[in-house]
C-alpha cells in the first residue's frame, strides 16, 4: 500500500468542520514507526521564537503525547495521583483532568516514574496504561469507559526499574507486553471493553536481570500479513495476531565478547520496522540485528534470516545498539542514537540492507532517553537535558541546529498539524514555524 495513502487512512481527521493534518495516535505515531509525513515543520526555535504556546503540566512524566485533532492527550503525576489529562492544541489549555489512581513513585532517581508509559487513541477514546498496572480508557469527556490493573489480572510486577511500556493500539484491539521476573505475557485486548482476547506465556530461559525487559510492542505488515514484534530476555519474537502464537524467535543476542552471559543484559529499547527489514538492537553495547520479515523458526547468528548483524564490542564507536531510544528506519537507512557512556551521545547511520555503518557522529554530551523521530526531511534528537539537535536526514551527516529548552525531557516528540510537541518534565511545548 503507498504509505501517503496509509498515512491518510490512519491520520486524517475532520473536527467542527476544520480539515486536520496528521495525527500523532500513538507513541511511535500514525505508522508506528517514528515517522511524519508532515511538512514544513520547524528547524530553530527558541522560548521567544517559533514556540506557539507552553503550558505547566500537573507534575512530572515522561510519556510521549498522543494527537488528535483539536486535542491533545498525555499522561502525568499530580501529586501523590496519577492522571490523563486533555489539553486543546490551541493555547494548550487543559479541558479535562481524569484522576486514575495514586502513583507516586520514582524509579533510577530521576530517570522515570509511574506515568512513563505513553497513552493512544482512536479519536473516539483514549487509553492509558500506567506503571502501576492501571489500565483505563476515557471518553473525549473524560469520563471512563473501562478500567482494570493489570497486576491484579495478570501477577504482581516484579521489576527493578518500574513497568513502562507503552500499549500499541492496531484496528479493534490493543496490544502489551509485560516481561518482568513475576511473569512472561503478551497480551490482546478489546480496545471497546478491556475484555482480554488471548494473552500467551512467552517462554525464555533468561536468569538474574536478564529476565526483565522495558520494551514496548510493535507491529510489522499489514492485513492479514501483519504481527507482532517482542523484544525482551534474551530473545526478539513474532506473534500471530490471531491468538499470539510464536511465528520466529532470534536468539544470540546476550552476547558480550568479555563474558559467557552477561547478567544484567536488560533490554529497554523498541526494535523498528520497515517494510523490508526488522532492526532488533539490544543492550549494554551488545548486537543490532537486521531480521528478515518472512523469517521462520528459531534462529541465531550465521541463520539466513539475519540479513545482518552488528556486534557490539565495547562503549565506543565498534558498538551500535542504543541504550533506551528506539531505532528509526527512512529512506533505506537505520539511525540509531546512543549513548556509549553515561552522558556521551551519538548518531549511529547504518544501510538498511546490508547493516554497513554510513556514519558514526557525536552529536552532545548528555544522556538520550526520548527515541529519534523524522520529519521534514529532518531528525529530530531530543537529550534528557532538554537540548534538541536537528540533523538533516540522508547518508552524510548535517546538523541543522541545536535548540535549547528549559526543562529535563526523557518524551519522544509528536509531531502533528504543523507542530512538534515537546513533553518535558515541568511543560508542554507547542512548536511550529512563525508560532502557528
Amino acid at each position: 500500500m503507498n504509505r501517503r495513502l496509509l498515512l491518510l487512512g490512519l491520520s486524517f481527521a475532520t473536527i467542527a468542520g476544520l480539515a486536520y493534518a496528521e495525527n500523532w495516535p500513538q507513541w511511535r505515531g500514525p505508522t508506528r514507526d517514528g515517522v511524519s509525513g508532515e511538512t514544513k515543520l520547524p528547524t530553530h526555535w527558541t522560548m521567544e521564537k517559533n514556540l506557539a504556546w507552553h503550558v505547566p503540566l500537573p507534575g512530572k512524566g515522561s510519556a510521549t503525547p498522543a494527537v488528535w485533532g483539536n486535542r491533545i492527550f498525555v499522561t502525568s503525576e499530580d501529586g501523590d495521583d496519577i492522571v490523563l489529562v486533555c489539553l486543546g492544541t490551541a493555547d494548550g489549555k487543559q479541558i479535562w483532568k481524569t484522576r486514575v489512581g495514586p502513583g507516586k513513585q520514582y524509579f533510577k532517581d530521576d530517570e522515570g516514574n509511574q506515568a512513563s508509559p505513553s497513552p493512544c487513541t482512536d479519536g473516539k477514546h483514549v487509553y492509558a496504561f500506567f506503571g502501576t498496572g492501571d489500565f483505563v480508557c476515557c471518553d473525549m469527556k473524560g469520563d471512563i469507559v473501562w478500567r482494570f490493573n493489570a497486576q491484579e489480572r495478570y501477577g504482581k510486577f516484579k521489576i527493578n526499574h518500574g513497568i513502562h511500556v507503552s500499549p500499541l493500539l492496531h484496528e479493534d484491539r490493543l496490544y502489551l507486553s509485560l516481561l518482568h521476573s513475576n511473569a512472561w505475557w503478551v497480551i490482546a485486548l478489546d480496545k471497546a471493553t478491556g475484555n482480554e482476547i488471548w494473552k500467551i506465556r512467552r517462554e525464555s530461559d533468561a536468569t538474574f536481570e536478564c529476565k526483565e525487559a522495558y520494551v514496548s510492542p510493535v507491529l510489522w505488515g499489514k492485513g492479514k500479513d501483519a504481527y507482532l514484534v517482542i523484544l525482551g530476555c534474551d530473545y526478539c519474537t513474532a506473534h500471530r495476531l490471531t491468538d499470539g502464537s510464536e511465528i520466529w524467535r532470534l536468539g544470540d543476542l546476550n552476547i558480550n565478547p568479555k563474558k559467557k552471559y552477561d547478567r544484567a543484559f536488560r533490554i529497554i529499547a523498541t526494535p523498528a520496522v520497515s517494510d523490508d527489514v526488522i532492526v532488533v538492537p539490544s543492550a549494554r553495547n551488545g548486537p543490532v540485528v537486521g531480521v528478515d520479515p518472512a523469517a521462520k523458526g528459531k534462529f541465531k547468528t550465521g541463520s539466513p534470516f539475519e540479513r545482518w548483524r552488528q556486534n557490539g564490542g565495547g562503549p565506543g564507536p565498534e558498538s551500535k545498539t542504543p541504550d533506551v531510544p528506539a531505532p528509526l528506519i527512512h529512506d533505506g537507512l537505520v539511525y540509531i542514537c546512543r549513548q556509549y557512556d553515561r552522558e556521551t551521545g551519538a548518531l549511529v547511520c547504518l544501510d538498511a540492507k546490508s547493516g554497513k555503518e554510513v556514519y558514526y557522529q557525536e552529536i552532545h554530551a548528555a544522556r538520550y532517553r526520548a527515541s529519534p523521530v523524522y520529519g521534514d526531511g529532518k531528525l529530530y534528537l531530543v537529550a534528557r537535558d532538554g537540548r534538541v539537535t536537528v540533523v538533516k536526514a540522508g547518508p552524510k551527516f548535517e546538523k541543522l541546529a541545536e535548540n535549547k529548552m528549559r526543562d529535563q525531557i526523557a518524551a519522544s516528540p509528536a509531531i502533528a498539524d504543523g507542530r512538534i510537541y515537546l513533553r518535558g518534565f515541568r511543560e508542554l511545548y507547542a512548536i511550529s514555524e512563525g508560532a502557528k
